[in-house]
Formats: structure tokens, C-alpha cells, sequence
């Protein structure tokens, strides 16, 4: 490989990892605002003596995401276990407020 097609590709690279930061830092700090959110329900849920877990609601979210992650050509399996991940997390913050 000549030095010029090595330097493009080092500058490609630097382009794709610097677009790889910046959408690292918008998912870091969208999940904050999730669970600022989640947070919220879950107050709202412990004052309510609500069940911490809404199994329709999270099956019903589980599907929405499957659909979104097809239409954005991500595995749907990724974006249902990331989900899953996500739900399990949401709870046991419920489940600690509720204590």
C-alpha cells in the first residue's frame, strides 16, 4: 500500500472513530435522561403502591424496539437483549425505591 492510500485510510479511521465518540457520548447521556424518567415512574409507582414491573407494557416496549431496530437495520435480537438489560436494571431501581 502506497503512503498516500495509508494516510487516507488513517484519516478515514480517525473520521469513523471520532463519529464513534460522539454517538458514545449522545447514547451515555440519552440513557441518563431514560432513567431520569424511569426514576420519576418509579417514585411515582412506590407512592401509588404500584407493582414495580408492568410485564404488558414491557412486552408491548419489546416489540416497539424489535420494529424500530429492523427499520434502522440493527439486529433485532441485539436491540431486544439491550432492552431486556435495560427493563431488569429499571426494576431493581423500582424495586429499591419501594424499600
Amino acid at each position: 500500500m502506497s503512503d498516500d492510500a495509508t494516510a487516507r485510510a488513517a484519516a478515514l479511521l480517525k473520521g469513523h472513530r471520532e463519529s464513534i465518540d460522539r454517538l458514545d457520548a449522545i447514547l451515555v447521556y440519552t440513557l441518563g435522561e431514560r432513567f431520569k424518567h424511569t426514576q420519576a415512574v418509579g417514585q411515582l409507582k412506590a407512592e401509588h403502591d404500584l407493582p414495580p414491573s408492568d410485564p404488558a407494557r414491557e412486552e408491548a416496549q419489546i416489540a416497539r424496539l424489535e420494529d424500530l431496530a429492523t427499520r434502522a437495520d440493527l439486529d433485532p435480537e441485539f436491540a431486544k437483549k439491550f432492552l431486556n438489560f435495560i427493563i431488569a436494571e429499571v426494576i431493581r431501581h423500582h424495586r429499591q425505591q419501594q424499600s
